[in-house]
């Protein structure tokens, strides 16, 4: 019957798509596939997300206070977005908590940075 379907090859996708998942490729002029930035990730040295990841604890709010003071101290036209959907925290690899995350990396994780820190963290990874 066609169970297995030993004779047959697999149909294989040859379009490109870039790593995020987001079919940002097109075709050219030739007919050739040509992949595109997306347009979110225009400038690498650009803030454009920051979270804090928590429980709903008194140091996770103590995180998202003082990150969004540091934010306002900076000028960021945001605030950070506070996560406690632990199926979402998980997918950041989190270990302990509150962490934050800028940009989709974490760049801390079990502890409660002051905002003045917060800054320096955010000036020292390039924003």
């Amino acid at each position: 019957m066609g169970l297995f379907n030993l004779g047959k090859k697999k149909e294989e996708n040859n379009s490109a798509e870039c790593a995020c998942s987001c079919s940002c490729s097109t075709q050219n002029s030739a007919g050739t596939q040509e992949k595109q930035a997306p347009a979110a990730s225009a400038n690498a040295n650009e803030l454009q997300s920051v979270k804090v990841l928590g429980s709903g604890c008194r140091n996770c709010h103590t995180l998202l206070e003082n990150t969004n003071a540091a934010l306002k101290n900076m000028s960021v036209p945001f605030e950070a977005e506070y996560i406690t959907d632990m199926e979402k925290v998980m997918t950041y690899g989190a270990m302990s908590m509150p962490v934050l995350v800028v940009n989709e990396r974490v760049v801390s994780m079990g502890k409660v940075p002051g905002s003045a820190e917060i800054e320096k963290l955010l000036h020292k990874i390039g924003y």
